[in-house]
């Protein structure tokens, strides 16, 4: 299994920001880009967010890649509805690469126990 950490902003309104979280509430969700995270072996994903800041953890199957997910993300025209859906909302972090939404994170700490 993997993990991996990713950070993405939202634009600092509000409203904008109730009506994100709206759409990620499990009533609200759409079974098809819950589908589409199974089916890229991601096993485990959670959203965390602290004012406009959103903090993404997954946990993976070993064979997880991001260029397949991006594949079938592609190739899915329900995932690139939900994706422009999304996208009224979110804005990318200053230093994210052209095009780059979710930047993945560097893990700097971890405590081992003894």
């Amino acid at each position: 299994m993997k993990r991996f950490c990713l950070a993405l902003d939202l634009i600092d309104d509000p409203i904008l920001i109730a009506e994100y979280e709206h759409w990620h509430k499990a009533e609200n969700g759409w079974i098809e880009i819950r589908n589409s995270i199974l089916d890229a072996h991601i096993i485990q994903m959670e959203i965390y967010r602290t004012g406009n800041r959103l903090f993404m953890i997954m946990e993976t199957e070993d064979s997880f890649s991001f260029e397949q997910k991006q594949l079938l993300d592609a190739s899915n025209p329900i995932v690139k509805e939900w994706e422009g859906l999304m996208s009224k909302f979110q804005k990318p972090i200053a230093w994210a690469k052209e095009g780059e939404k979710w930047v993945l994170m560097n893990q700097i700490f971890s405590l081992q126990p003894n």
